[in-house]
């Protein structure tokens, strides 16, 4: 039943705009992933982090679990890592302060399948 709710909602989001830019930066999941396997790139936070070193190269570089394997601690690590990495850029080079709420990490770490942070 949840994979029937999942399913369409995961396609929506991996053709959401944001997601049509990430890939502007690399293939996902290698480049022939399905979307599933695209998805998983993602929320485990490796490929974002890349991205976010392209946008800012001269960001302090913290080390990123690269196989994580599905473990929720080293997802919720690198998802935590990205989340700084974009507070700092928005603070120290656009010089601007994030007012809106931010993604909860533990929610995506722990249940990255559970599509309730998808588009809220």
């Amino acid at each position: 039943m949840e994979n029937e709710i999942f399913t369409p909602l995961l396609e929506q989001f991996m053709s959401s705009p944001l997601v049509t830019w990430v890939k502007t930066f690399g293939p996902l999941a290698g480049g022939n992933g399905t979307n599933l396997e695209e998805y998983v790139a993602l929320v485990d936070g490796v490929y974002l982090n890349e991205v976010m070193l392209q946008i800012n190269p001269k960001s302090a570089n913290q080390r990123i679990n690269k196989k994580v394997n599905n473990d929720a601690s080293l997802r919720i690590q690198n998802l935590s890592i990205l989340v700084k990495q974009i507070k700092t850029y928005y603070q120290e080079t656009l010089q601007q302060l994030i007012m809106m709420s931010l993604p909860n990490v533990l929610i995506i770490g722990k249940n990255p399948f559970s599509g309730k942070f998808i588009f809220n």
